[in-house]
């Protein structure tokens, strides 16, 4: 008899797996629709150069290992002038440090962002290059100069592979509130701000998110950053349906995350969307305990956790769902790597479910007028009760 159970309890997990296997496939075309991405890790470009400056008589904290409180401890003690040398010289390491004050951050990436779009400009008449490489050419140039755009605060900047960048929308230096979009797939310099479903980028979702909070709380100062800062995975393939590049992202993330504590910003509701989930919850148990307030999952896979018990976390967790979102059809586990597990918005998860019954599809959930824009601002408010 517990040889048959063992046997049935086979049968169905590889049932299972095929289910989630033939699920992908059948909404892709197959696993070809999504193309395998190399992570980008480690600290920005010319780290190594940072790491030999000796220029100020001070030993410089290295990138890869300085821990963002000591890194805001650092510039804290230095002038104003020897902030604008470290800009001058390393825009690139300054700009994507955590630790460093937003304002400083901003002008060193203005710089990475000038210098950046310079050199795509050269590229685009380069006259060793083909005429695809002009056109991918001017295209970046094109994404700098609108980054560069007056009223922009990048927060962060890295040309590596297809490009990071981190976008504040409101004050961060004063804000009282504030919170985190952490997009999932397809994101990247490129596609972190459209025209076409710009609820879907994060750029979009932050702009709605606080064009509601200022509505809902206009003597409340507020910030929103769009936190595009890991290699998301492309379309709908191995990439998307495993934890590899959640494991590169989720470092990252917390260490953005203990940054911002790190410069005084209040704990923020961090907002994870589809793949942005699977990284969330992995990048809060290595986060600071108080490093966010809230943790809101919607549009989520799976966590690659069966509760919120798991996710080791002092934010209160919620979830949303809408009911014409496609990632509804994908079966809720994890087997042999493929998977995210559990269901954020299953009640036997525990988090606090969000009505998100306005929301249409599965970029839709920060769209103006729905009832999940209204919810999630009301939770970066702190007021919960309001939250239905």
């Amino acid at each position: 008899m517990s040889r048959l159970r063992t046997v049935a309890r086979r049968g169905r997990r590889t049932l299972i797996g095929a289910a989630l296997a033939l699920t992908v496939a059948a909404g892709t075309g197959g696993w070809a629709a999504g193309t395998a991405q190399s992570a980008v890790t480690g600290p920005a470009p010319g780290a190594a150069v940072w790491r030999a400056d000796h220029s100020l008589g001070l030993r410089l904290p290295d990138p890869a290992t300085a821990r963002p409180a000591e890194v805001a401890r650092f510039f804290a003690a230095l002038t104003d002038g020897q902030r604008r040398a470290l800009v001058a010289r390393h825009p690139l390491t300054v700009g994507n440090l955590d630790g460093v004050p937003p304002a400083v951050r901003y002008a060193a990436n203005s710089r990475a962002l000038t210098a950046e779009r310079d050199r795509q400009l050269a590229r685009a008449t380069d006259p060793a290059g083909t005429r695809q490489d002009h056109q991918q050419a001017r295209k970046a140039a094109a994404r700098c100069a609108s980054l560069l755009s007056p009223g922009r605060h990048i927060l962060a900047f890295d040309p590596r592979d297809r490009g990071q960048v981190a976008e504040v929308y409101g004050d961060l230096a004063t804000a009282e509130r504030t919170a985190v979009i952490v997009p999932g797939s397809d994101i990247d310099l490129g596609s972190f701000d459209r025209a076409r479903d710009p609820y879907g980028t994060p750029a979009g979702m932050a702009r709605s998110l606080r064009t509601r909070l200022a509505a809902d709380a206009p003597g409340t100062r507020t910030a929103v950053v769009a936190w595009a800062g890991y290699t998301t995975p492309v379309g709908v393939g191995p990439d998307a349906m495993t934890g590899r590049l959640a494991d590169a992202g989720a470092p990252r993330l917390a260490r953005f995350l203990s940054g911002l504590a790190a410069v005084g910003a209040p704990a923020p509701a961090v907002l994870c969307h589809s793949y942005g989930s699977v990284v969330c919850g992995l990048a809060v148990a290595r986060a600071d305990r108080g490093d966010l307030a809230d943790l809101i999952l919607f549009g989520s896979p799976g966590v690659r956790r069966d509760n919120v018990a798991e996710l080791r976390t002092s934010a209160r967790v919620w979830a949303a769902r809408d009911a014409t979102d496609w990632i509804g059809d994908v079966p809720n586990v994890e087997l042999f790597g493929l998977g995210h597990g559990a269901d954020p918005t299953d009640p036997v998860f525990g988090a606090h479910r969000v009505s998100a019954r306005r929301a249409e599809g599965h970029t839709g959930y920060l769209a103006p007028g729905t009832d999940s824009l209204r919810n999630f601002a009301a939770i970066v408010l702190g007021r919960y009760g309001a939250v239905r």
